[in-house]
Parts: C-alpha cells; sequence; structure tokens
C-alpha cells in the first residue's frame, strides 16, 4: 500500500492537474488508485457516491481513476461564509460553522477524521495520490497542520513538490520552500515537477542542473503549458470569455463575493453557440441575452452585496428589454420575495428581501440537502441530470410551475411569461440533452448538443499523455512501491524476468 503526496510552492502551483494526470496515467495502467486530499477550502463542491460532499477538484481526480467521488477523498472540507469563517465540513456532512482562530484550535480533531479517512481509502485501494493545499512553508499554519506535511509525516509517505514558471521566480519558490521546510520534512521531499513551461527546454536545462546540484533534489520532469485546457476549478474564475466564430446567445453571471459552484459554467463556455461573461465587481452588467444567478454559499449577505452593485436594477432593466434570467441554487432564492435566515445558518441572522421576480420565499433551516438527481425538463420532456447542495426550502405559488420533473416531484420554477427560470439544480449544463433544451428555452434557436462529461475525459486523457512524456515515470513508480513489487502491481502486464 504505497501513498505518493502532490505539494506545491503556492497555491495555483498545479497540484490538482498533476494529480488528475498522474491518477488517469496510473488507472490506465490497471492500477488500483484513488485521490485524496486531507484539507480542502472551496467553494465548488460535488455530492459523493455516499451522499456526502467534497471539493469539484478531488471530484474531478476521482474520475480520473474512473470512480465515484467518495467522502473518504476528501475529509476535510472549508467553505468560506466570510473573510474569517467558514462552514467545516468533516467525512462529507456538516459539522459547524467556525472562524479562522477556532478552526485552527480544532485542527487536532479534524486530524482524527483526515485519519480515519486514508485508512479506509488504504484498505480499498493500492495507491493513494495525495494532494496538498497552499503551500507547506506558510509558517503561520505549520502548527498541527493537517493539508501539507503533517499529514505527509504522519502516515510517513514521499513528496513531489510543483512549481509554476509560468508565473516566474520558480527557481526561488522550490529553494525557498525547501528551504523552510524541516530536516526530515526536506528529507522526504524526493524532487520537483517544473509546471507551466512555454519555450524551448534547451534554455531550462542550464537552471534545472543548477537546482538539482543546489538542492540535492533531482528534477522529475518539465510539464508543458497547456493551451485551452478547462477542467472543474478548485475555486478561481476566469473573468474573460474567448471569441466564437457562431455564438448567438449571450450569457452574463455576475461573480458574487461568496459564488458557490461556477463550475456549472465550464459547459457554456466551450459551447460554440455560447458567449460567456462573468461580471466582477464595479462592473456594469453589459447588454445580454441571458443573466444566470449563479449559486452562493452565503445567499443573503450576497443578494445585499448584488443590490449595492445596482445589478438588481441592471436586472429588471435585463426583463424589461426582453431578456431571460435564470437562478440557480441561490441564484434561484434570490429571485423571490424573502430570504430569511433566522438562525444565521449562512451568516448573521435576519431576513433580506429579495429581487420580488419570483412569487417564493425561502427559510433556511439545517440539514443540507445532498443528492444526485435524474428527471426530465418540465413539460417538453429531455433527460436531465444534476445535483443538490444547499440549505434552505421554498415555498410559494411559483413553485406550481415547475422547470422540472425530478423522481416524480416537480423541482424548480418558471414565470408566467417564460423570462425568469430558477431551480436548485447545479450540474444542469453538463447533460447533452438538457443542456441543449436549456438553452433552447433560453432564446438559442437550433441549439447544438455539447458533451461536457465526453469533453472530461477528452482532457483527462490529454493531461495523461502529456505526464507520460514529459516525466520520469519509472522514477515516479519507484517512489510508490519497493522495487522487488513495482513491477508486479503497477506494470501488470510486464513479462517476467528473462523473457
Amino acid at each position: 500500500m504505497a501513498t505518493l503526496m502532490i505539494q506545491g510552492t503556492t497555491s495555483d502551483a498545479g497540484k490538482s492537474t498533476v494529480v488528475a494526470a498522474l491518477c488517469r496515467a496510473l488507472a490506465r495502467r490497471g492500477v488500483s488508485v484513488a485521490p485524496f486530499k486531507p484539507q480542502n477550502m472551496a467553494l465548488n463542491s460535488a455530492v459523493t457516491v455516499d451522499g456526502g460532499e467534497i471539493g469539484r477538484s478531488t471530484a474531478l481526480q476521482a474520475q480520473a481513476c474512473y470512480l465515484a467521488p467518495h467522502s473518504d477523498m476528501n475529509p476535510v472540507l472549508l467553505k468560506p461564509e466570510t473573510d474569517r469563517g467558514a462552514q467545516v465540513i468533516l467525512r462529507g456532512k456538516v459539522h459547524g460553522h467556525m472562524d479562522a482562530l477556532d478552526y485552527h484550535a480544532f485542527k487536532r480533531t479534524a486530524k482524527e477524521s483526515v485519519m480515519a479517512a486514508w485508512q479506509a481509502l488504504e484498505s480499498r485501494f493500492d495507491v493513494i495520490v495525495a494532494e496538498g493545499a497552499g503551500s507547506p512553508a506558510e509558517i503561520n499554519l505549520r502548527e498541527g497542520d493537517i493539508a501539507n506535511m503533517g499529514f505527509a509525516e504522519a502516515v510517513n509517505c514521499p513528496v513531489l513538490l510543483v512549481g509554476d514558471i509560468d508565473r516566474g521566480g520558480v527557481f526561488a519558490q522550490l529553494v525557498g520552500t525547501l528551504a523552510l521546510l524541516s530536516e526530515s520534512e526536506q528529507g522526504r521531499t524526493k524532487g520537483f515537477i517544473i509546471n507551466r513551461f512555454r519555450g524551448d527546454i534547451a534554455l531550462l536545462n542550464p537552471g534545472l542542473e543548477w537546482l538539482e546540484e543546489r538542492t540535492g533534489k533531482p528534477v522529475f520532469g518539465t510539464l508543458p503549458y497547456l493551451q485551452g485546457l478547462l477542467l472543474d476549478a478548485e475555486d478561481s474564475i476566469g473573468l474573460t470569455h474567448a471569441e466564437k466564430v457562431n455564438q448567438t446567445l449571450n450569457v452574463v453571471v455576475p461573480a458574487l463575493p461568496r459564488i458557490s459552484n461556477h463550475t456549472d459554467f465550464d459547459p457554456l463556455r466551450l459551447h460554440p453557440q455560447v458567449a460567456l461573461t462573468f461580471v466582477g465587481p464595479d462592473q456594469p452588467i453589459p447588454a445580454a441575452d441571458v443573466i444566470i444567478l449563479p449559486g452562493s454559499k452565503s445567499t443573503a449577505s450576497d443578494l445585499e452585496w448584488l443590490k449595492r452593485q445596482g445589478w438588481d436594477k441592471a436586472i429588471q432593466r435585463h426583463l424589461r428589454y426582453g431578456g431571460k434570467v435564470l437562478g440557480i441554487c441561490g441564484g434561484f432564492q434570490m429571485l423571490g420575495e424573502w430570504v430569511d435566515d433566522p438562525d444565521g445558518l449562512e451568516g448573521k441572522p435576519g431576513k433580506v428581501a429579495g429581487l420580488g421576480l419570483l412569487p417564493l420565499t425561502t427559510r433556511m433551516v439545517a440539514g443540507k440537502q445532498l443528492r444526485n438527481v435524474r428527471g426530465m425538463m418540465a413539460p417538453e420532456g429531455g433527460a436531465v441530470t444534476g445535483y443538490e447542495i444547499h440549505n434552505g426550502v421554498s415555498i410559494g405559488p411559483a413553485l406550481s410551475t415547475p422547470l422540472f420533473e425530478i423522481d416524480s416531484h416537480p423541482e424548480g420554477a418558471i414565470s408566467e411569461d417564460g423570462h425568469i427560470l430558477g431551480t436548485y439544480l447545479h450540474g444542469l449544463f453538463d447533460h447533452p440533452e438538457a443542456c441543449q433544451a436549456l438553452l433552447t428555452r433560453l432564446g438559442l434557436h437550433n441549439a447544438e448538443q455539447s458533451d461536457y462529461q465526453a469533453h472530461r475525459e477528452r482532457e483527462l486523457d490529454r493531461l495523461a499523455d502529456m505526464l507520460e512524456a514529459h516525466i520520469d515515470m519509472d522514477a515516479v513508480l519507484a517512489l510508490l512501491l519497493p522495487a522487488s513489487s513495482a513491477k508486479e502491481s503497477l506494470y501488470p502486464n510486464a513479462p517476467e524476468e528473462g523473457q
């Protein structure tokens, strides 16, 4: 049983993509492999096969292993609600709400969940590829660490350190990070991976030789910058869109402060007939065919923020000119008349007036809804798949005209004129039929089908191909298992010695 951990010099150094690539490369070799992220802080999440909640990027890594995501793969998930507080999820279930100082003191308990989840995975898989969070050299967070070296030390696993050369200063990143580690942590750091390289490798080689001589650690590989790579992001949003020759539907998504599951819109980024734009703070909402209000981890406070931006008036103007609006999850709740959170489940207790676009009200109640669903578009039919991750129960006349039929029950709402739609379901655009039907409902004539799930599979294979071509896989495999068993376990079709 072997665990290898991928850590990074910074957030967004490429840890998630390296883990996904390594998982797919090993799985294609027939290795029994699973991803693991001890602690994650993200608002993009997925519902697991066991009815829990984990980070979206870990769910993608599970797909890279040809597995359904499981709550053991990301035992601690922190979902920020304010700049100083977050919802704490342990092994897929909500544990409570904590500010940063309280959570720092809670790490010993959280570590128990981490170790129990890792042991459960270790009993089921031959190889675990673990992903760190942020940087192992964050001195202020070292005490009680469970996200990086604290975990690696606890399970006694080797570590590879990833640096992003596209940001610049990659040698300072790697050398500086290594220097800030303890002696035992330096010892378990077996080498480096240079990520997102553009240019002639011959110009980089002198630097690689210097790095190896300076640190005594090998460079396992230099991974090229992959143009156009689009896979489920851990948390960051790209606010720009690429111009498309055949675009006919302009879609705008306000980037709320606590926007959640913005990966809902990745299929629209790729759709050849859609131009998708995220609108950031202090930017006016441009002319568009459709405005989509996204999910939010703090619906009431994000709703108040949206109004301060003047976007409520922009949405009303958009509707007067014939535009359409879709609300997803928290965005659906915002479309109603009131959002009531008497117990402060998503922030400070209170009641906030909604946008008043649908006759419904929402009350936040304890007990998060977590489920994967299948159903049909109402009333015309067409398969729909998605998932629910939300607090709150909505009631009102708007629900009598549902958008979907899920497990023979109505779900969502449509206004009388058909211009305002709302749903609690995430992941709607991932399914080809649902994406096509929704885009048609939103005003795109002759909408083409777009299969985002097939896109994910192609991108994961593309990542694995890139990794196999540019990294020393023999050296990686040597870290995973002793030489005597590596061939049998990791090269299942390898010939016997002497053949």
